[in-house]
């Protein structure tokens, strides 16, 4: 078996714009889904007075496939850097700035504004100031909350971890042989094999391994999220398997229609956080894998066929994507911790909060971008000699 980052006689070198666009869309659908959190009957980080079960059905649908998509993507967008990089070295370097840097920085000034409102809300009775400068930083239960904790930069951690693995198996795996592409590109295999390997992981772990989130903990996630991204970084390297998705999108289609009723129906039936019985809710994880996998397999086909073409604002809202992703969280819980005590309306309520998230995360970047010393921190490229930081609609940049 080949390396996982061999290079392919056929791997393509120019970007994939459709792969951009949908990259772009799937962090803007984020966004929103969190903000939708604040209103759903599912417990979130803050929640309101009220509930409102017309979210389920939407939010039903998003969550099989949400984050295995990103994941995707970000295996592609990775394959891509890795080609550019000029070797392991360059990339490991690379990766490790773009993606730790950031994380250090989301975690001591983004995630203490929600740990603090999180514990505010327990009762915690010091200011801001006393919490980031003492009870902050420890280690433990307190308040009814586990620190320290990544909140939703769990992802940018995860991201960095498969990297470094995938550069791992690298250096492990250059066995003689086909690659494993070439074997799945054949008939159905794209979309039966990676479901049933990662469906029987899944199911291997019910009941026997807790879903709690964690680099060494959520290994639930690591079965599904894994895959994805190597297949988003296989995918850059074998452009055959753009052909096995072409032939065996509209069974993925159908397959993931009946297997979001199937989700729907459960979550309908046992609504917010009430607990199914054990065979519904093997049934309902099934389907999640299921979901994911072919949902994925869809949107990354009309990516290819509807969305490979390039525009002038690409450039800069893909360079925006990961600022936005870095701060959106916070601000969607200062803004509701503000806002929900004056009992507004819900339409009302939600008008704000995304108003007041995209301006926040706007400002974010925009600042960001244009002071040299604060890229890094936001997961941008350092500014060309001469540059001003903030990408005109014609300027270059790469995904993070």
């Amino acid at each position: 078996m080949h390396s996982p980052v061999a290079a392919s006689p056929e791997v393509r070198t120019a970007r994939h714009y459709g792969l951009d666009w949908l990259r772009i869309a799937a962090f803007g659908l984020l966004i929103l889904y969190h903000i939708g959190m604040v209103f759903a009957p599912w417990h979130w980080v803050i929640d309101t007075d009220r509930s409102y079960p017309e979210l389920i059905p939407p939010m039903a649908l998003l969550t099989p496939w949400r984050l295995s998509l990103l994941f995707a993507v970000s295996g592609y967008a990775s394959r891509m850097l890795f080609t550019r990089s000029g070797g392991e070295g360059p990339f490991v370097r690379s990766r490790n700035l773009r993606l730790l840097v950031p994380l250090a920085f989301g975690m001591v000034v983004l995630v203490p504004i929600e740990m603090y409102i999180q514990v505010a809300t327990r009762g915690y009775p010091h200011g801001y100031w006393t919490f980031w400068t003492r009870d902050y930083w420890r280690i433990g239960q307190y308040y009814g909350r586990e620190f320290p904790s990544w909140e939703h930069l769990w992802f940018v951690v995860y991201l960095w971890a498969y990297t470094m693995v995938t550069m791992g198996l690298s250096r492990l795996h250059r066995l003689p042989g086909a690659s494993p592409a070439v074997w799945i590109a054949k008939g159905l295999r794209i979309l039966w094999a990676p479901l049933l390997l990662m469906g029987f992981l899944r199911l291997a772990m019910l009941f026997v391994i807790p879903e709690k989130q964690g680099l060494f903990t959520d290994w639930p996630g690591h079965v599904i999220y894994y895959p994805m991204f190597l297949f988003g970084f296989t995918l850059a390297a074998q452009p055959r398997l753009w052909s096995a998705i072409e032939r065996t999108w509209k069974l993925a289609a159908l397959a993931a229609a009946v297997s979001g009723a199937m989700i729907v129906f459960a979550e309908m039936t046992w609504k917010g956080d009430a607990i199914p019985p054990h065979w519904a809710m093997a049934a309902e994880r099934g389907a999640d894998v299921v979901m994911g996998w072919t949902m994925t397999l869809v949107l990354f086909r009309l990516a290819e066929r509807f969305w490979n073409r390039d525009h002038r604002w690409r450039k800069t809202l893909g360079e925006a994507v990961f600022p936005f992703y870095l701060v959106h969280h916070a601000a969607i819980v200062f803004f509701a911790w503000e806002t929900l005590p004056l009992h507004l309306g819900p339409w009302t309520e939600f008008a704000i909060l995304l108003g007041a998230t995209a301006a926040t995360c706007a400002i974010f970047y925009l600042v960001g971008s244009r002071i040299p010393w604060a890229r890094p921190l936001i997961g941008l490229r350092a500014l060309e000699k001469g540059g001003t930081g903030l990408l005109p609609p014609t300027a270059s940049h790469s995904v993070s």
